[in-house]
């Protein structure tokens, strides 16, 4: 069973960087697809980034392009989410998410954490 732990949740002022950890306790490459996503109060979980890991090709929402940046390291079972120029309404419960199937990770299926708590002021 794949566990999934964030970190690095804060709260920090507008423009500033925050950098998100996921720890995923057996990340094998049948997990092809890492995610993160958020979910503000009262608005829909909605897609930030995601790595392909065969080949490393990420995609970014259109509000994350630019000021996120998603990345792997194998070797510590960590994925991560390089946060720049934060905005008040990037403020939301960030989550990762796992699965062999990024169709199965976009529907909001497969391994997920429990969230780390960003907020922008």
């Amino acid at each position: 069973h794949v566990q999934l732990v964030e970190s690095g949740g804060g709260s920090v002022q507008a423009g500033g960087s925050l950098r998100l950890s996921c720890k995923v306790s057996e990340y094998t490459y049948s997990n092809n697809c890492l995610g993160w996503f958020r979910q503000a109060p009262g608005e829909e979980r909605e897609g930030v980034a995601l790595l392909w890991t065969p080949d490393h090709s990420t995609y970014y929402s259109n509000s994350a392009k630019g000021r996120f940046t998603i990345s792997l390291d194998a070797a510590k079972n960590t994925l991560y989410l390089q946060m720049n120029s934060l905005r008040p309404e990037d403020t939301a419960m960030y989550y990762c998410a796992a699965h062999q199937d990024c169709k199965v990770v976009a529907g909001f299926g497969g391994y997920w954490g429990q969230g780390t708590q960003v907020t922008v002021s």
